[in-house]
């Protein structure tokens, strides 16, 4: 089922960080960590909450849980909007504290986690991601394309609107936001059957894969649908979108704003539409969006981003232009 990839935890008051720490625990056993690793995760995120409640009056911490070809991995995202810091670096030294403690928390989450960055600007706030994967000896994959989503529900549903999916052959990679019309379960079952069209169509052209959505999902409310792929062979991006999915090309130097047709897919689309391209040694990231993000996007705010995983940017991006009244989705990809 296509649903949120991540679920956002407000850790603004410390009476609800236990109920915080059992509820990714449950879900860490849902998604098959390995026991060990699941205890690990419980100081990561103790470290976490204890952070926020120090240093953030408004904390959030975002959890998502990813198969990963069958060695699956938590992703934890720390996020908040307090006074940053000077020297992150150092920060990161045992025996660092501005609040007199013992200083050992980001170190030893470090220490905790497989993959762990941290990015703050005086001013602006923090962001701290860590990753701890089931089995570690397995966290390292050989992708040509390097793939990072946020997906979040609206606040109050059960489900997203907002849905991500994506296909990899030996050829392309595939990948395929929609947003559902509306909220809730409706909008989330129009996304599924996007989704297991998307899924089933053979081809590769982001056109005609909207076509043949557009005809499988007539029953549903529709939505507005960006599918982007990305040939090995050729090194070039394709995209085509109908509806109000923001995409955005971007590289060292230039970046494009990918131009959808109007219509909802469902109801009404162009009868002609073409892929439109983007040569990977111009552009080497994409970025799709949907409107429960703001798109005035100045990606020049996030100095020394590029040196980050992606999922840091999908979350600086969350952090400074989600539409909290609204399902909202970051989704990055970059040409290795």
């Amino acid at each position: 089922m296509v649903d949120a990839t991540h679920i956002s935890f407000a850790a603004d008051d410390r009476s609800y960080f236990s109920l915080i720490k059992k509820e990714i625990h449950r879900l860490a056993i849902e998604a098959g960590i390995n026991v060990n690793r699941i205890n690990e995760l419980d100081l990561i995120v103790a470290e976490m909450t204890s952070n926020l409640y120090k240093y953030s009056d408004d904390g959030e911490i975002l959890m998502g849980t990813f198969a990963n070809g069958g060695s699956p991995y938590v992703e934890l995202i720390s996020i908040d909007n307090g006074p940053g810091m000077v020297n992150p670096a150092r920060m990161m030294v045992d025996g660092v504290s501005t609040t007199k403690t013992l200083g050992h928390g980001l170190g030893s989450m470090k220490r905790l986690s497989d993959t762990f960055e941290l990015y703050s600007q005086p001013g602006w706030g923090t962001i701290v991601l860590s990753r701890v994967y089931s089995d570690p000896e397995k966290l390292k994959a050989d992708e040509k394309v390097i793939l990072r989503p946020i997906v979040v529900s609206k606040p109050g549903e059960k489900t997203s609107g907002d849905g991500f999916v994506y296909k990899k052959t030996d050829k392309y990679l595939k990948m395929m936001l929609a947003d559902g019309l509306g909220h809730g379960p409706e909008a989330n079952k129009a996304i599924n059957e996007a989704a297991a069209a998307f899924k089933v169509f053979p081809d590769y052209s982001p056109t005609e894969t909207l076509r043949f959505i557009h005809a499988s999902i007539k029953k549903t409310r529709g939505a507005v649908i960006n599918v982007v792929g990305y040939n090995y062979g050729e090194k070039k991006w394709s995209s085509a979108g109908i509806g109000n999915i923001a995409a955005r090309m971007f590289g060292p130097v230039n970046f494009k704003n990918h131009m959808s047709y109007n219509g909802i897919v469902g109801h009404n689309i162009p009868n002609t539409m073409n892929d439109q391209q983007y040569t990977a040694d111009e552009f080497n990231q994409v970025m799709l969006c949907s409107d429960g993000i703001k798109t005035r996007i100045d990606l020049a705010k996030y100095p020394l981003m590029y040196k980050y995983d992606l999922s840091v940017l999908a979350a600086a991006i969350y952090k400074d232009h989600a539409r909290k009244n609204d399902d909202m989705s970051v989704i990055i990809a970059k040409v290795k």
